[in-house]
């Protein structure tokens, strides 16, 4: 996996804080390392959150 930029850190940082609901939250560093890079030569990570994937692009614009 290519390595984050900035923007995709902070981006994470907030998805990690928001409201987890009945799901059960894993630590930070475990949640990060879920991580996935969506194509071999795409920027774009796709991280699990309460059962649906997040996409977080190069500049921290974040999908589902």
């Amino acid at each position: 996996m290519k390595p984050l930029t900035r923007a995709q850190r902070v981006a994470l940082l907030n998805i990690y804080h928001r409201d987890w609901g009945e799901h059960e939250k894993p630590t930070y560093l475990q949640w990060r390392r879920s991580a996935r890079q969506m194509f071999v030569n795409d920027p774009c990570i796709l991280v699990p959150w309460c059962n649906m994937w997040i996409g977080v692009e190069v500049d921290g614009y974040t999908h589902t």
